[in-house]
């Protein structure tokens, strides 16, 4: 017999940038087979989660994660740059530059093709300021800093206003926007889960066993369909 869920649970489902722009063939930046995670995820979506909620990246045209933004254009996925936060210098990170992707009001912004994007209770938008990246849907990587976050979207506030205690992370990428996602739910006190199924990285298989990897070892539970965690999930419906 399976042993119950914790007390209490009040499980969220986060869906992360399932968006046109990380889905082959056409996407500006394609996560290797991205298309699969669509059917695991409607069927998620069918299960009686306390909220369900997708994430686009918003990017404005100017966003500074994006190659062709910096002199010379350096080519994507292999060239970086160091962001500074606005108001303190001395913080600072490296980060990748990507091609063009999910500017804002862009077919490439879009949810997916197939991605039953009716059943989730609101759009969260991140990367919206052009100054830093935003791969967590909570916040920028400053908010962990002394300087405090640039840009943060109020997911956290929304999580908690509902008293939410558990959050399962699905889309893309797991090793970039999904793993963000995830360590940033678990670092804000939430029972925090990925499931395998429906996500994909970019990195492939090999980016997507390091992204375990490093997940695990800060606490973060990564399952799959029919793990006992989403049984918990589907009872909910019998419960009063």
């Amino acid at each position: 017999m399976s042993p119950p869920p914790p007390t209490p649970f009040k499980p969220a489902l986060l869906v992360v940038d399932l968006q046109e722009d990380f889905c082959p063939p056409s996407g500006a930046l394609p996560v290797p087979n991205a298309r699969d995670v669509i059917a695991p995820v409607n069927q998620l979506l069918s299960y009686p989660f306390a909220l369900k909620l997708a994430t686009k990246d918003w990017h404005p045209p100017s966003h500074v994660s994006f190659a062709a933004n910096h002199a010379g254009s350096p080519p994507p996925f292999v060239s970086t740059t160091t962001i500074e936060h606005p108001l303190s210098a001395a913080h600072r990170y490296t980060t990748t530059l990507w091609p063009v992707h999910c500017v804002q009001h862009t077919r490439g912004s879009e949810f997916a093709a197939g991605f039953d994007c009716a059943k989730v209770d609101g759009t969260v938008h991140k990367g919206v300021d052009p100054r830093v990246e935003m791969y967590s849907a909570f916040c920028d990587p400053f908010r962990w800093t002394e300087a405090g976050a640039v840009s943060a979207s109020g997911l956290e506030q929304r999580l908690k206003a509902l008293a939410i205690t558990d959050v399962y992370v699905v889309g893309l990428a797991m090793d970039y926007c999904v793993k963000a996602t995830a360590e940033d739910a678990v670092a804000f006190g939430f029972r925090t889960w990925v499931v395998r199924d429906g996500t994909r990285a970019v990195g492939g298989e090999e980016g997507a066993r390091k992204a375990e990897e490093e997940m695990v070892a800060k606490g973060i539970r990564v399952v799959s369909l029919g793990d006992e965690s989403l049984g918990w999930v589907e009872a909910l419906e019998a419960s009063p």
